[in-house]
Protein backbone atom coordinates (compact mmCIF):
# COMPACT_ATOMS: atom_id res chain seq x y z
CA UNK A 1 0.00 0.00 0.00
CA UNK A 2 3.04 2.31 1.03
CA UNK A 3 4.60 1.49 -2.36
CA UNK A 4 1.56 2.57 -4.33
CA UNK A 5 0.93 5.62 -2.90
CA UNK A 6 4.27 6.82 -3.60
CA UNK A 7 4.10 5.88 -6.91
CA UNK A 8 0.89 8.09 -6.62
CA UNK A 9 2.26 10.89 -5.16
CA UNK A 10 5.53 10.69 -7.64
CA UNK A 11 3.62 10.27 -10.76
CA UNK A 12 1.44 13.52 -9.37
CA UNK A 13 4.81 15.31 -9.06
CA UNK A 14 5.90 14.30 -12.45
CA UNK A 15 2.54 15.57 -14.09
CA UNK A 16 2.97 19.21 -11.73
CA UNK A 17 6.69 19.41 -13.30
CA UNK A 18 5.57 18.57 -16.81
CA UNK A 19 2.87 21.02 -16.77
CA UNK A 20 5.08 23.98 -15.18
CA UNK A 21 7.51 23.42 -17.59
CA UNK A 22 5.25 23.70 -20.70
CA UNK A 23 3.49 27.02 -19.32
CA UNK A 24 4.40 30.18 -21.69
CA UNK A 25 6.92 31.74 -19.04
CA UNK A 26 8.53 30.29 -15.51
CA UNK A 27 7.53 32.45 -12.77
CA UNK A 28 10.96 32.25 -12.23
CA UNK A 29 13.21 32.74 -14.87
CA UNK A 30 14.95 36.23 -15.15
CA UNK A 31 14.28 38.43 -17.92
CA UNK A 32 17.56 37.70 -20.52
CA UNK A 33 17.70 41.96 -20.82
CA UNK A 34 17.59 43.93 -17.38
CA UNK A 35 18.77 47.48 -18.86
CA UNK A 36 18.80 50.94 -17.64
CA UNK A 37 19.79 54.50 -18.94
CA UNK A 38 20.38 57.78 -17.86
CA UNK A 39 19.34 60.66 -20.22
CA UNK A 40 20.81 64.01 -19.87
CA UNK A 41 18.78 66.70 -20.26
CA UNK A 42 19.70 67.81 -23.69
CA UNK A 43 22.13 70.75 -24.12
CA UNK A 44 22.86 70.82 -20.35
CA UNK A 45 25.43 69.51 -18.29
CA UNK A 46 25.12 65.32 -17.65
CA UNK A 47 23.66 64.80 -14.54
CA UNK A 48 26.09 63.28 -11.28
CA UNK A 49 24.50 60.30 -10.57
CA UNK A 50 24.95 56.80 -8.86
CA UNK A 51 23.15 55.49 -12.17
CA UNK A 52 26.53 56.13 -14.35
CA UNK A 53 28.17 53.79 -11.92
CA UNK A 54 28.38 50.34 -13.40
CA UNK A 55 28.84 48.73 -10.27
CA UNK A 56 26.13 50.44 -8.75
CA UNK A 57 23.80 49.01 -11.66
CA UNK A 58 25.25 45.37 -11.44
CA UNK A 59 24.39 45.11 -7.93
CA UNK A 60 20.64 46.36 -8.12
CA UNK A 61 19.97 43.78 -10.42
CA UNK A 62 20.85 45.32 -13.89
CA UNK A 63 23.07 43.17 -16.44
CA UNK A 64 23.26 45.82 -19.14
CA UNK A 65 23.59 49.60 -19.40
CA UNK A 66 22.32 52.01 -22.40
CA UNK A 67 24.16 54.93 -23.00
CA UNK A 68 22.14 57.76 -24.15
CA UNK A 69 21.52 59.91 -27.19
CA UNK A 70 24.89 62.08 -26.91
CA UNK A 71 26.58 59.09 -25.86
CA UNK A 72 25.73 56.92 -29.17
CA UNK A 73 28.80 55.35 -31.34
CA UNK A 74 27.05 56.71 -34.60
CA UNK A 75 28.57 60.16 -33.11
CA UNK A 76 32.11 59.04 -32.52
CA UNK A 77 32.91 57.23 -35.72
CA UNK A 78 35.75 58.99 -37.72
CA UNK A 79 34.68 57.64 -41.60
CA UNK A 80 38.17 57.13 -42.43
CA UNK A 81 38.07 54.21 -43.98
CA UNK A 82 34.84 55.24 -46.36
CA UNK A 83 36.06 58.94 -47.39
CA UNK A 84 38.26 60.95 -44.98
CA UNK A 85 37.13 64.12 -46.35
CA UNK A 86 33.84 63.79 -44.65
CA UNK A 87 35.60 64.13 -41.10
CA UNK A 88 39.02 65.97 -41.66
CA UNK A 89 42.18 65.21 -39.73
CA UNK A 90 42.25 68.65 -37.64
CA UNK A 91 39.25 69.94 -38.51
CA UNK A 92 36.74 71.59 -35.80
CA UNK A 93 34.34 68.49 -36.28
CA UNK A 94 36.88 65.80 -36.32
CA UNK A 95 38.48 67.05 -33.18
CA UNK A 96 35.02 66.92 -31.41
CA UNK A 97 34.67 63.14 -33.04
CA UNK A 98 38.09 62.42 -31.53
CA UNK A 99 37.16 63.58 -28.68
CA UNK A 100 34.19 61.97 -28.32
CA UNK A 101 35.66 58.58 -28.86
CA UNK A 102 38.14 58.58 -26.48
CA UNK A 103 35.51 59.31 -23.34
CA UNK A 104 33.24 56.55 -24.57
CA UNK A 105 36.25 53.71 -25.19
CA UNK A 106 36.32 54.71 -21.64
CA UNK A 107 32.72 54.63 -20.23
CA UNK A 108 31.65 51.42 -22.59
CA UNK A 109 34.98 49.33 -21.16
CA UNK A 110 33.75 50.42 -17.87
CA UNK A 111 30.73 48.94 -18.09
CA UNK A 112 32.17 45.95 -19.82
CA UNK A 113 34.38 45.68 -17.28
CA UNK A 114 31.65 45.39 -14.41
CA UNK A 115 29.79 42.68 -15.97
CA UNK A 116 27.41 44.70 -18.01
CA UNK A 117 25.95 44.63 -21.66
CA UNK A 118 26.93 47.65 -23.63
CA UNK A 119 24.17 48.91 -25.68
CA UNK A 120 23.98 53.00 -27.12
CA UNK A 121 20.92 54.88 -27.73
CA UNK A 122 20.75 56.21 -31.63
CA UNK A 123 18.58 58.82 -33.13
CA UNK A 124 17.90 57.91 -36.83
CA UNK A 125 18.44 58.78 -39.29
CA UNK A 126 21.97 60.91 -38.29
CA UNK A 127 25.19 61.78 -40.63
CA UNK A 128 27.86 63.85 -40.31
CA UNK A 129 26.79 67.31 -42.03
CA UNK A 130 29.63 67.16 -44.29
CA UNK A 131 28.88 63.55 -45.64
CA UNK A 132 25.26 64.86 -46.08
CA UNK A 133 26.64 67.65 -47.95
CA UNK A 134 29.39 66.43 -49.90
CA UNK A 135 27.22 63.61 -51.55
CA UNK A 136 24.35 66.11 -52.03
CA UNK A 137 21.44 64.25 -49.43
CA UNK A 138 19.91 67.34 -47.65
CA UNK A 139 16.52 66.45 -49.25
CA UNK A 140 16.97 62.76 -49.02
CA UNK A 141 18.66 61.09 -46.36
CA UNK A 142 15.78 60.99 -43.74
CA UNK A 143 14.16 58.73 -46.16
CA UNK A 144 15.26 54.66 -46.08
CA UNK A 145 14.24 53.91 -49.10
CA UNK A 146 16.68 55.99 -50.82
CA UNK A 147 19.74 54.44 -52.35
CA UNK A 148 22.26 56.52 -50.88
CA UNK A 149 20.77 56.44 -47.47
CA UNK A 150 20.78 52.82 -47.24
CA UNK A 151 24.81 52.85 -48.52
CA UNK A 152 25.74 55.23 -46.04
CA UNK A 153 23.50 53.67 -42.93
CA UNK A 154 25.02 50.31 -43.52
CA UNK A 155 28.17 52.11 -43.18
CA UNK A 156 27.26 53.90 -40.49
CA UNK A 157 26.10 51.00 -38.69
CA UNK A 158 29.46 48.39 -39.52
CA UNK A 159 31.57 51.50 -38.36
CA UNK A 160 29.69 51.46 -34.94
CA UNK A 161 30.46 48.52 -33.63
CA UNK A 162 34.11 48.18 -35.47
CA UNK A 163 35.02 51.42 -33.85
CA UNK A 164 33.67 50.05 -30.67
CA UNK A 165 33.66 46.55 -30.00
CA UNK A 166 32.55 46.76 -26.53
CA UNK A 167 28.91 47.21 -27.97
CA UNK A 168 26.37 44.43 -27.08
CA UNK A 169 23.80 46.26 -29.39
CA UNK A 170 21.73 49.40 -30.06
CA UNK A 171 18.80 50.68 -29.12
CA UNK A 172 17.32 52.93 -32.19
CA UNK A 173 14.92 56.03 -31.65
CA UNK A 174 12.87 57.56 -34.56
CA UNK A 175 10.58 59.15 -33.16
CA UNK A 176 12.43 62.46 -32.54
CA UNK A 177 15.62 63.41 -33.35
CA UNK A 178 17.89 65.47 -30.76
CA UNK A 179 20.54 67.48 -32.11
CA UNK A 180 21.86 69.59 -29.12
CA UNK A 181 24.99 68.34 -28.28
CA UNK A 182 25.62 67.27 -31.90
CA UNK A 183 26.85 70.89 -33.41
CA UNK A 184 28.42 68.77 -36.28
CA UNK A 185 25.74 66.47 -37.33
CA UNK A 186 22.05 66.37 -39.21
CA UNK A 187 19.06 63.96 -38.30
CA UNK A 188 15.89 63.19 -39.45
CA UNK A 189 13.45 60.75 -40.25
CA UNK A 190 10.82 60.95 -42.98
CA UNK A 191 7.05 59.66 -42.18
CA UNK A 192 7.97 57.92 -38.63
CA UNK A 193 4.81 56.65 -38.44
CA UNK A 194 4.13 55.02 -41.76
CA UNK A 195 5.08 51.14 -42.26
CA UNK A 196 5.36 50.63 -45.57
CA UNK A 197 7.46 53.90 -46.62
CA UNK A 198 9.57 53.87 -43.10
CA UNK A 199 9.42 51.38 -40.38
CA UNK A 200 9.52 48.32 -42.02
CA UNK A 201 12.67 48.97 -44.71
CA UNK A 202 14.44 50.92 -41.97
CA UNK A 203 14.13 48.22 -39.50
CA UNK A 204 15.17 45.09 -42.16
CA UNK A 205 18.01 47.11 -43.18
CA UNK A 206 18.76 47.28 -39.14
CA UNK A 207 18.08 43.41 -39.05
CA UNK A 208 20.04 42.88 -42.08
CA UNK A 209 23.13 44.24 -40.34
CA UNK A 210 22.85 44.43 -36.87
CA UNK A 211 21.14 41.04 -36.03
CA UNK A 212 22.74 38.81 -39.08
CA UNK A 213 25.38 40.48 -40.33
CA UNK A 214 27.13 40.99 -37.09
CA UNK A 215 25.37 39.32 -34.85
CA UNK A 216 24.68 42.24 -32.58
CA UNK A 217 21.34 42.86 -30.68
CA UNK A 218 18.85 45.34 -31.53
CA UNK A 219 16.35 47.26 -29.96
CA UNK A 220 13.95 49.27 -31.90
CA UNK A 221 11.82 51.60 -30.14
CA UNK A 222 8.16 51.83 -31.08
CA UNK A 223 7.70 55.11 -29.30
CA UNK A 224 5.74 57.98 -31.70
CA UNK A 225 5.80 55.47 -34.90
CA UNK A 226 4.06 52.41 -34.11
CA UNK A 227 2.69 52.15 -30.66
CA UNK A 228 -0.62 53.01 -30.34
CA UNK A 229 -1.82 51.39 -33.19
CA UNK A 230 -2.56 47.69 -33.48
CA UNK A 231 -2.66 47.52 -37.21
CA UNK A 232 0.39 49.33 -37.38
CA UNK A 233 1.93 47.02 -34.80
CA UNK A 234 1.47 44.38 -36.85
CA UNK A 235 1.45 45.14 -40.36
CA UNK A 236 5.40 45.62 -38.81
CA UNK A 237 5.27 42.28 -36.64
CA UNK A 238 4.12 40.62 -40.52
CA UNK A 239 6.82 42.04 -42.84
CA UNK A 240 10.07 41.48 -40.53
CA UNK A 241 10.92 38.15 -40.20
CA UNK A 242 12.10 37.35 -36.11
CA UNK A 243 15.45 37.09 -35.23
CA UNK A 244 17.11 36.40 -31.51
CA UNK A 245 18.92 39.53 -31.71
CA UNK A 246 15.87 41.62 -32.28
CA UNK A 247 13.63 43.23 -29.79
CA UNK A 248 10.73 45.59 -29.86
CA UNK A 249 10.85 48.17 -27.16
CA UNK A 250 7.33 48.80 -26.00
CA UNK A 251 6.56 51.77 -22.94
CA UNK A 252 3.63 50.31 -20.51
CA UNK A 253 1.46 53.69 -21.19
CA UNK A 254 1.04 54.99 -24.65
CA UNK A 255 2.59 58.12 -25.50
CA UNK A 256 5.08 59.80 -23.12
CA UNK A 257 5.30 58.19 -19.12
CA UNK A 258 2.40 59.87 -18.20
CA UNK A 259 -0.35 59.23 -14.91
CA UNK A 260 -3.80 57.91 -17.07
CA UNK A 261 -2.34 57.50 -20.10
CA UNK A 262 -4.09 53.86 -22.15
CA UNK A 263 -1.90 50.86 -20.80
CA UNK A 264 -0.37 49.51 -24.04
CA UNK A 265 -2.16 48.12 -26.86
CA UNK A 266 0.43 46.67 -28.25
CA UNK A 267 2.40 44.52 -25.13
CA UNK A 268 1.81 41.19 -25.50
CA UNK A 269 1.11 40.38 -29.51
CA UNK A 270 2.69 39.73 -32.47
CA UNK A 271 5.36 37.23 -32.50
CA UNK A 272 8.65 39.66 -31.57
CA UNK A 273 10.16 39.90 -28.25
CA UNK A 274 9.94 42.50 -26.44
CA UNK A 275 11.12 44.69 -24.25
CA UNK A 276 9.67 47.23 -21.23
CA UNK A 277 10.55 50.90 -20.81
CA UNK A 278 9.63 52.27 -17.54
CA UNK A 279 10.97 55.76 -16.09
CA UNK A 280 11.80 55.60 -12.71
CA UNK A 281 11.86 60.17 -12.24
CA UNK A 282 8.50 60.84 -14.18
CA UNK A 283 9.29 64.33 -16.02
CA UNK A 284 5.61 65.20 -16.16
CA UNK A 285 5.50 64.04 -11.93
CA UNK A 286 8.49 66.06 -10.65
CA UNK A 287 11.18 63.96 -11.85
CA UNK A 288 11.89 62.72 -8.19
CA UNK A 289 11.55 65.80 -6.33
CA UNK A 290 8.82 64.67 -4.63
CA UNK A 291 7.15 60.83 -3.72
CA UNK A 292 5.88 59.14 -6.73
CA UNK A 293 6.08 55.33 -6.31
CA UNK A 294 5.52 53.94 -10.09
CA UNK A 295 6.24 50.11 -8.84
CA UNK A 296 3.25 48.38 -7.99
CA UNK A 297 0.85 50.24 -10.38
CA UNK A 298 3.20 49.03 -13.28
CA UNK A 299 3.63 45.86 -12.23
CA UNK A 300 -0.05 44.76 -10.52
CA UNK A 301 -1.94 47.54 -12.01
CA UNK A 302 -2.92 51.50 -11.66
CA UNK A 303 -6.02 52.02 -10.32
CA UNK A 304 -7.08 54.01 -13.25
CA UNK A 305 -6.82 50.81 -15.66
CA UNK A 306 -9.44 49.01 -13.68
CA UNK A 307 -11.81 49.18 -16.21
CA UNK A 308 -9.31 47.10 -18.72
CA UNK A 309 -9.02 44.45 -16.68
CA UNK A 310 -12.81 44.07 -15.80
CA UNK A 311 -13.42 43.79 -19.78
CA UNK A 312 -10.74 40.85 -20.09
CA UNK A 313 -8.04 43.19 -21.12
CA UNK A 314 -4.53 43.39 -19.86
CA UNK A 315 -3.73 46.07 -17.44
CA UNK A 316 -0.12 45.32 -16.18
CA UNK A 317 2.81 43.41 -16.60
CA UNK A 318 2.05 40.58 -14.52
CA UNK A 319 -1.60 40.77 -16.92
CA UNK A 320 0.68 40.64 -19.94
CA UNK A 321 2.85 37.68 -18.56
CA UNK A 322 0.00 35.47 -18.09
CA UNK A 323 -1.24 36.02 -21.74
CA UNK A 324 1.81 35.62 -23.19
CA UNK A 325 5.88 34.70 -23.41
CA UNK A 326 7.02 37.67 -25.53
CA UNK A 327 8.37 40.30 -22.75
CA UNK A 328 12.13 39.31 -22.63
CA UNK A 329 13.29 42.67 -21.04
CA UNK A 330 13.36 45.30 -18.79
CA UNK A 331 14.31 48.49 -20.15
CA UNK A 332 14.57 51.14 -16.70
CA UNK A 333 15.18 55.50 -17.10
CA UNK A 334 16.72 55.89 -13.39
CA UNK A 335 17.18 59.53 -14.39
CA UNK A 336 16.30 62.06 -16.99
CA UNK A 337 13.32 62.36 -19.73
CA UNK A 338 11.83 65.64 -20.73
CA UNK A 339 13.85 69.00 -20.39
CA UNK A 340 14.99 71.06 -17.65
CA UNK A 341 14.03 70.29 -13.91
CA UNK A 342 13.46 69.98 -11.29
CA UNK A 343 16.57 69.17 -10.28
CA UNK A 344 17.21 66.99 -7.24
CA UNK A 345 19.51 66.31 -4.68
CA UNK A 346 18.43 63.07 -3.48
CA UNK A 347 17.63 59.49 -5.75
CA UNK A 348 15.93 57.95 -3.51
CA UNK A 349 12.18 57.83 -5.28
CA UNK A 350 13.92 57.36 -8.29
CA UNK A 351 16.25 54.30 -6.98
CA UNK A 352 13.32 52.76 -5.12
CA UNK A 353 11.14 52.53 -8.43
CA UNK A 354 14.53 51.23 -10.40
CA UNK A 355 15.54 48.95 -7.96
CA UNK A 356 11.51 47.75 -7.67
CA UNK A 357 11.51 47.04 -11.14
CA UNK A 358 15.37 45.30 -11.81
CA UNK A 359 14.42 42.80 -8.95
CA UNK A 360 10.98 41.56 -10.36
CA UNK A 361 12.61 41.88 -13.98
CA UNK A 362 15.21 39.26 -12.18
CA UNK A 363 12.34 37.57 -10.17
CA UNK A 364 9.04 38.00 -12.24
CA UNK A 365 7.48 35.22 -9.74
CA UNK A 366 7.96 37.37 -6.88
CA UNK A 367 5.14 39.59 -5.97
CA UNK A 368 5.71 43.10 -5.69
CA UNK A 369 4.80 43.63 -2.15
CA UNK A 370 7.75 41.05 -1.37
CA UNK A 371 10.66 42.76 -3.69
CA UNK A 372 9.19 46.28 -1.96
CA UNK A 373 9.32 44.82 1.40
CA UNK A 374 13.06 43.77 0.58
CA UNK A 375 13.78 47.65 -0.28
CA UNK A 376 12.39 48.77 2.92
CA UNK A 377 14.53 46.21 4.86
CA UNK A 378 17.92 44.93 2.81
CA UNK A 379 18.05 48.86 1.75
CA UNK A 380 17.13 51.18 3.81
CA UNK A 381 17.34 49.21 6.86
CA UNK A 382 13.77 50.11 8.03
CA UNK A 383 12.29 47.56 10.65
CA UNK A 384 9.27 47.00 11.95
CA UNK A 385 6.05 49.59 11.77
CA UNK A 386 8.64 51.85 9.93
CA UNK A 387 8.48 49.34 6.92
CA UNK A 388 4.79 49.24 6.70
CA UNK A 389 4.73 52.91 7.30
CA UNK A 390 7.14 53.65 4.34
CA UNK A 391 4.88 51.25 2.15
CA UNK A 392 1.74 53.29 3.31
CA UNK A 393 3.83 56.42 1.80
CA UNK A 394 4.45 55.14 -1.22
CA UNK A 395 1.38 53.88 -2.24
CA UNK A 396 -0.39 56.79 -1.39
CA UNK A 397 1.85 58.76 -3.36
CA UNK A 398 0.91 56.74 -6.63
CA UNK A 399 -2.67 57.63 -4.95
CA UNK A 400 -2.27 61.55 -4.69
CA UNK A 401 -0.44 61.67 -8.06
CA UNK A 402 -3.21 60.93 -10.17
CA UNK A 403 -5.92 62.49 -7.85
CA UNK A 404 -3.79 65.77 -7.70
CA UNK A 405 -2.39 65.82 -11.22
CA UNK A 406 -5.21 64.52 -13.62
CA UNK A 407 -7.84 62.30 -12.56
CA UNK A 408 -8.64 58.79 -12.02
CA UNK A 409 -11.67 58.67 -14.54
CA UNK A 410 -9.12 60.58 -16.62
CA UNK A 411 -10.96 64.10 -17.37
CA UNK A 412 -7.67 66.46 -17.53
CA UNK A 413 -5.38 66.36 -19.81
CA UNK A 414 -1.57 65.36 -18.90
CA UNK A 415 0.21 68.52 -20.48
CA UNK A 416 -0.64 71.38 -18.58
CA UNK A 417 2.29 70.88 -16.30
CA UNK A 418 5.21 69.35 -17.28
CA UNK A 419 9.17 69.35 -16.34
CA UNK A 420 9.48 72.66 -14.09
CA UNK A 421 6.63 74.41 -15.30
CA UNK A 422 2.96 74.84 -14.37
CA UNK A 423 0.57 75.98 -17.04
CA UNK A 424 -3.81 76.53 -16.13
CA UNK A 425 -5.49 73.37 -16.10
CA UNK A 426 -8.57 73.28 -19.00
CA UNK A 427 -11.13 71.80 -17.21
CA UNK A 428 -14.15 69.39 -18.75
CA UNK A 429 -17.44 71.35 -18.75
CA UNK A 430 -19.87 69.03 -17.69
CA UNK A 431 -20.42 70.61 -13.80
CA UNK A 432 -20.67 66.80 -12.50
CA UNK A 433 -17.23 65.82 -13.68
CA UNK A 434 -15.94 69.20 -12.55
CA UNK A 435 -17.46 68.43 -8.89
CA UNK A 436 -15.91 65.33 -9.48
CA UNK A 437 -11.97 66.38 -10.20
CA UNK A 438 -12.36 69.09 -7.24
CA UNK A 439 -13.16 66.30 -5.16
CA UNK A 440 -10.24 64.52 -6.27
CA UNK A 441 -8.04 67.43 -6.05
CA UNK A 442 -8.99 67.77 -2.02
CA UNK A 443 -8.38 64.55 -1.45
CA UNK A 444 -5.09 64.44 -3.11
CA UNK A 445 -3.81 66.92 -0.82
CA UNK A 446 -5.61 64.81 2.60
CA UNK A 447 -3.22 62.56 1.15
CA UNK A 448 -0.30 64.68 1.09
CA UNK A 449 -0.38 65.63 4.78
CA UNK A 450 -1.09 61.64 5.28
CA UNK A 451 2.54 61.70 3.41
CA UNK A 452 3.92 64.05 5.39
CA UNK A 453 2.79 62.51 8.77
CA UNK A 454 4.01 59.18 7.31
CA UNK A 455 7.55 60.37 6.78
CA UNK A 456 7.98 62.47 9.79
CA UNK A 457 7.21 59.06 12.00
CA UNK A 458 9.78 56.94 10.11
CA UNK A 459 12.81 55.88 11.88
CA UNK A 460 15.26 56.11 8.86
CA UNK A 461 18.61 54.76 9.17
CA UNK A 462 20.62 57.88 8.26
CA UNK A 463 19.55 61.44 8.75
CA UNK A 464 19.75 62.50 5.24
CA UNK A 465 17.62 60.05 3.82
CA UNK A 466 15.18 61.02 6.50
CA UNK A 467 15.51 64.66 5.73
CA UNK A 468 14.72 64.15 2.55
CA UNK A 469 12.06 61.74 2.72
CA UNK A 470 10.55 64.43 4.66
CA UNK A 471 11.23 67.63 2.73
CA UNK A 472 10.51 66.10 -0.46
CA UNK A 473 7.12 64.68 1.36
CA UNK A 474 6.45 69.09 2.07
CA UNK A 475 7.23 69.37 -1.28
CA UNK A 476 4.79 66.93 -2.41
CA UNK A 477 1.79 68.46 -0.24
CA UNK A 478 3.17 72.39 -1.19
CA UNK A 479 2.76 71.80 -5.26
CA UNK A 480 -0.09 69.88 -4.67
CA UNK A 481 -1.85 72.88 -3.02
CA UNK A 482 -0.93 75.05 -5.49
CA UNK A 483 -2.34 72.60 -8.28
CA UNK A 484 -5.69 72.46 -6.23
CA UNK A 485 -5.94 76.09 -6.02
CA UNK A 486 -5.44 75.93 -9.93
CA UNK A 487 -7.91 74.00 -10.49
CA UNK A 488 -10.84 75.90 -8.14
CA UNK A 489 -9.44 79.42 -10.14
CA UNK A 490 -10.16 77.56 -13.64
CA UNK A 491 -13.76 76.61 -12.50
CA UNK A 492 -14.64 79.96 -11.02
CA UNK A 493 -13.14 81.60 -14.54
CA UNK A 494 -15.67 78.96 -16.54
CA UNK A 495 -18.54 79.39 -14.45
CA UNK A 496 -18.83 75.95 -12.91
CA UNK A 497 -17.68 77.06 -9.68
CA UNK A 498 -19.19 80.09 -7.73
CA UNK A 499 -17.57 82.99 -8.17
CA UNK A 500 -17.85 84.48 -4.43
CA UNK A 501 -15.39 82.18 -3.80
CA UNK A 502 -12.28 83.65 -6.05
CA UNK A 503 -10.88 85.49 -3.16
CA UNK A 504 -10.42 82.34 -1.16
CA UNK A 505 -8.98 79.99 -3.73
CA UNK A 506 -6.74 83.13 -4.74
CA UNK A 507 -5.45 83.62 -1.13
CA UNK A 508 -5.22 79.49 -0.83
CA UNK A 509 -2.78 79.99 -4.07
CA UNK A 510 -0.37 82.73 -2.77
CA UNK A 511 -0.10 80.61 0.61
CA UNK A 512 0.87 77.83 -1.19
CA UNK A 513 3.57 79.36 -3.01
CA UNK A 514 4.61 81.17 0.07
CA UNK A 515 4.75 77.73 1.93
CA UNK A 516 6.18 76.13 -1.62
CA UNK A 517 8.82 78.93 -1.30
CA UNK A 518 9.66 79.05 1.66
CA UNK A 519 10.37 75.05 2.15
CA UNK A 520 13.48 76.01 -0.30
CA UNK A 521 14.28 78.36 1.59
CA UNK A 522 14.90 77.09 4.81
CA UNK A 523 16.08 73.44 3.58
CA UNK A 524 19.32 72.60 1.13
CA UNK A 525 18.33 68.76 0.47
CA UNK A 526 15.04 71.01 -1.12
CA UNK A 527 14.70 70.39 -5.24
CA UNK A 528 15.20 73.20 -7.08
CA UNK A 529 11.03 74.54 -7.02
CA UNK A 530 8.41 74.66 -10.34
CA UNK A 531 8.75 78.06 -12.28
CA UNK A 532 6.18 80.75 -11.19
CA UNK A 533 6.08 83.17 -14.20
CA UNK A 534 7.13 80.72 -17.41
CA UNK A 535 5.73 78.14 -19.16
CA UNK A 536 7.61 76.05 -22.24
CA UNK A 537 6.34 73.29 -24.38
CA UNK A 538 2.85 73.45 -23.64
CA UNK A 539 1.58 75.51 -26.19
CA UNK A 540 -1.08 78.19 -26.34
CA UNK A 541 -3.90 75.88 -24.59
CA UNK A 542 -1.98 75.69 -21.61
CA UNK A 543 -0.92 79.48 -20.99
CA UNK A 544 1.01 80.47 -17.68
CA UNK A 545 -1.26 79.70 -14.69
CA UNK A 546 0.08 82.91 -12.89
CA UNK A 547 -0.48 84.98 -15.38
CA UNK A 548 -3.93 83.54 -15.34
CA UNK A 549 -4.21 83.75 -11.59
CA UNK A 550 -2.90 87.86 -11.86
CA UNK A 551 -5.94 88.53 -14.58
CA UNK A 552 -8.54 87.37 -12.09
CA UNK A 553 -6.61 88.91 -9.35
CA UNK A 554 -7.67 92.30 -10.94
CA UNK A 555 -11.56 91.58 -11.08
CA UNK A 556 -11.30 91.65 -7.04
Amino acid sequence: MKILKFIFCLLCFSLAVSSFSQSNHSPQSSFPLILDMVHNNPGEAPWKTQFNDPEVLKKMGYNGKVFSLFESAQLAVNWDEVDPDILPKGSPDRLWVDALAVHMDSVYTSAKKAGLMVFCHSDLLLFPKRLVQKYGMEQTFGDPNDPKTQKYLRLLLEQMFKRFPQLDGIVVRIGETYLQDAPYHVGKINDKGNPDKTIIPLLQILRDEVCVKLNKKLIFRTWLSFDTDIQKYMKVNDAIEPHPNLTIAVKHCEGDFQRGNPFSKVLGIGRHKQILEVQCAREYEGKGAYPNYIGHGVIDGFEEHAALRKNGKPASLNDIRAKSNLMSGMWTWTRGGGWEGPYITNELWCDLNAWVMAQWANHPGESEASIFHRYSTDVLHLKGADVKRFRKLCLLSADAVIRGKRSVSEEISPWWTRDQYIGWPDLPKDQKAVANVLHEKDTSVVMWQEIVSLAEKIRFADNRTKNYAVVSSKYGHCLYSIYRSLFYLSAIEKGTYPRTELAKWIKSYDLAWKDYENLKKDNKECSTLYLKNEVRRMGKKFPCADNKVNELRKSL
